[in-house]
């Protein structure tokens, strides 16, 4: 007895969900300068690694002969793929499916996706692109009650940043539980002009009092000097990149070492301007990111939080190709003394080295505390 039969209701029902929200809601997508989360993925992973896991979940819908009718996927995508041939987890947000919110997604596609790659000590990138959702009419509409949501499964998500690579990619607005996926990550980047990060949007602050736009409520710049993200792309594509980028100084979880990367410059270069690069005069400033240059593998040298606690200078880099976390004064603001941002900006930063083992280079000129 052949199982072509089901094979082919399981295709039908796979071209269902690949048609995400419907044709409207994906031009309405592109209409606003955004990938759908597939089209994100393709981009983001190595090609043809992709393999999703829970395709066909969702809510569906069927005629009086009980043959499927239309289907409503999850707002989740998530699987395995490779990144520059190393092997990840990967899920999104689909917005173009209410928006991405949390109560039209399934809850333990989520769950799975955190406890896969903490099981499978992979790294995860999370392309956020929603919000929370709990106590919404939907909720009320299916549930028959309002309530004060839940966050189903959060432990893994902590559990994780203490065992794998957490990147997020913040790819449009984010709100309530996508906000927290975004601010609860290693490394996270947001895309001028067209993301924004709140718990609640200008509607909600509207009703307030206070009319804002949603970029001046949670825009980029707000969000990277606060120290909620890291780091801000002008396109998606270049987020792709900051992720790949970033993961390659990491090792896949705490039980394995940093990766060796290139090794194409000479650990014996010299750069003689060097000995002159500190003046004599202690209050005159000097430019400490051309020296940070010099003195790491060239090219190497991958910063992080550029915007917040800016006296001191955190990133990555690498030294004869071996990853290093490399963290220096920066003389042009407040003369390199300690603020409490930059203070908590240091035990961040500390924190992540320790739990990857990388070794902590650090540039010293720092006069003090600023109290």
């Amino acid at each position: 007895m052949s199982w072509e039969p089901e094979l082919n209701e399981l295709r039908h029902r796979e071209a269902f969900a690949e048609q995400l929200g419907g044709p409207a809601r994906v031009q309405r997508q592109h209409d606003g300068g955004r990938l759908t989360i597939r089209e994100r993925l393709a981009k983001l992973v190595d090609p043809g690694s992709f393999h999703e896991l829970g395709k066909i979940a969702g809510t569906a819908a069927y005629d009086a002969a009980n043959d499927l009718a239309a289907f409503t996927p999850s707002n989740f995508v998530f699987g395995r793929a490779s990144l520059d041939g190393r092997p990840v987890v990967v899920g999104g947000d689909d917005f173009t499916v209410r928006g991405g919110s949390a109560d039209a997604t399934l809850k333990d596609k989520h769950l799975m996706c955190e406890q896969m790659a903490n099981e499978l000590r992979l790294p995860l990138i999370r392309l956020v692109e929603g919000s929370g959702g709990g106590g919404s009419v939907k909720t009320i509409e299916t549930t028959g009650r309002a309530n004060v949501p839940g966050v189903a499964g959060w432990e893994w998500v902590v559990a994780n940043l203490g065992t794998v690579p957490r990147v997020a990619l913040g790819l449009g607005s984010v709100a309530g539980l996508g906000a927290a996926h975004l601010a609860a990550a290693h490394y996270s980047v947001m895309i001028k002009e067209l993301s924004a990060l709140f718990v609640a949007g200008p509607p909600v602050v509207e009703r307030l009092g206070q009319k804002l736009t949603k970029n001046e409520l949670g825009g980029w710049e707000i969000q990277l000097r606060a120290g909620a993200v890291d780091d801000a792309v002008d396109t998606e594509e270049e987020a792709f990149a900051r992720a790949r980028r970033f993961l390659s100084y990491l090792p896949s979880s705490i039980d394995a070492l940093p990766p060796r990367g290139p090794r194409d410059d000479d650990p014996a270069r010299r750069e003689a301007w060097l000995l002159e690069a500190v003046p004599r005069d202690p209050r005159k400033p000097y430019k400490m990111r051309a020296i940070v240059e010099a003195v790491v593998d060239r090219g190497s040298f991958f910063e992080i939080a550029p915007l917040y606690g800016r006296p001191v200078i955190t990133g990555l880099a690498r030294l004869d190709g071996w990853p290093v976390a490399l963290m220096a004064g920066d003389p042009f603001f407040y003369g390199g003394t300690w603020t409490a941002d930059a203070c908590q900006k240091v035990e961040r930063f500390v924190d992540l080295a320790q739990t990857f083992h990388l070794p902590v280079v650090h540039l010293v000129d720092c006069p003090g505390f600023l109290i």
